[in-house]
Formats: structure tokens, sequence, C-alpha cells
């Protein structure tokens, strides 16, 4: 069973919060594990496993970008530990990126400057996969459009690593 069909809602790579937060309440006390303490070993074990799965799928489906993973997993188009080829202009992009990081580590003050930039590159690729995200229908939404999907999927996630450097430099700056 995947978390989808655990949570009785249909594959999305945008899930409703509230409405999620709702239904995780609900399956967490149908599947307490103390509420089955006088049932079988064997019933207990299962419902020990779907609490489990449950708060793994509920893991997930907080954080867009592992939702985004999950889907894509899910459909077999991204596997783990994928050693994804980025597009040669968008890796010069951020071979400068990094090269302005590493002067920022001279001019602190500069770091900013950098972190609007990346900001602003992320709101471009989000912009450009947006209805693909909002709007997914299982069986109707293609193959081609998933991939573009994890193409923005492994972009902002090299735009987190950079961000990532960003944040442990300023909490080693001089203050």
């Amino acid at each position: 069973m995947n978390y989808f069909e655990l949570f009785e809602i249909p594959v999305q790579l945008n899930v409703d919060a509230a409405k999620l937060k709702k239904k995780f309440y609900e399956l967490s006390r149908r599947y307490h594990p103390d509420f089955f303490s006088q049932s079988t070993e064997a019933e207990q074990s299962e419902v020990l496993e779907i609490s489990s799965q449950l708060n793994k799928a509920w893991k997930t489906f907080q954080q867009p970008d592992h939702t985004i993973k999950y889907v894509l997993q899910l459909k077999s188009l991204l596997e783990e530990e994928e050693k994804y080829e980025l597009p040669p202009a968008f890796l010069m992009e951020m071979m400068e990126i990094n090269e302005e990081l590493m002067e920022a580590q001279e001019n602190p003050d500069h770091l900013p400057v950098l972190h609007k930039r990346i900001a602003q590159l992320e709101e471009e690729l989000y912009s450009s996969v947006k209805p693909i995200i909002e709007q997914y229908e299982e069986g109707i939404t293609t193959e081609k459009e998933l991939l573009q999907v994890k193409d923005y999927y492994f972009r902002k996630k090299y735009l987190h690593r950079i961000l990532d450097k960003m944040d442990a430099m300023r909490n080693i700056a001089p203050r």
C-alpha cells in the first residue's frame, strides 16, 4: 500500500495540508497500537506496521519536495541516489554563484544579494512547473510533464545545497 492509498487520497504532487492533518489524526486514532492490546499478535504486528507507515507518510507529505520525490519514485521516474545530469547552462550558472559565494567569504555583506538571486532563480524554476504540480491528475498528467518536475526537483536540490553553504557561512562569520 502506498502512502496515498494509506491516507485514502488521490496521488498528487501538492497535498492539501489541512485535509491531510485531519486525515492523519483520524487514521492515527484508528490504528493506534494501544487500541489493539487485546488483539492477536498478528493483528498487533499489522497495526504497528500501519502506524509506522502512517508516520512515514505524514513526514513525507509535510515536505513538498519529499512528496514530489515520492511520487516520482512511485512512477518509477526517480531512483534513490540517482545521479541526474543537469543541463550545462544551469551548471555554469551554479558555478558562477559558487564563485560569488567564495567571494562573499571575504565580504559577508554580499550574502543577502546572493540569497535574493537564488530565491529569484528558485521562483523562476517553480513557475515553469507550477501548473503541473498544482494541477496534477493521475492518468492525465503525462510522463513528459513529470520529467519536467523531476528536472525542477534536481535543480532546486542543487540550489538548496548552495543555500546550506550560505547558512553555514553565516553561522561561522564573525559578528
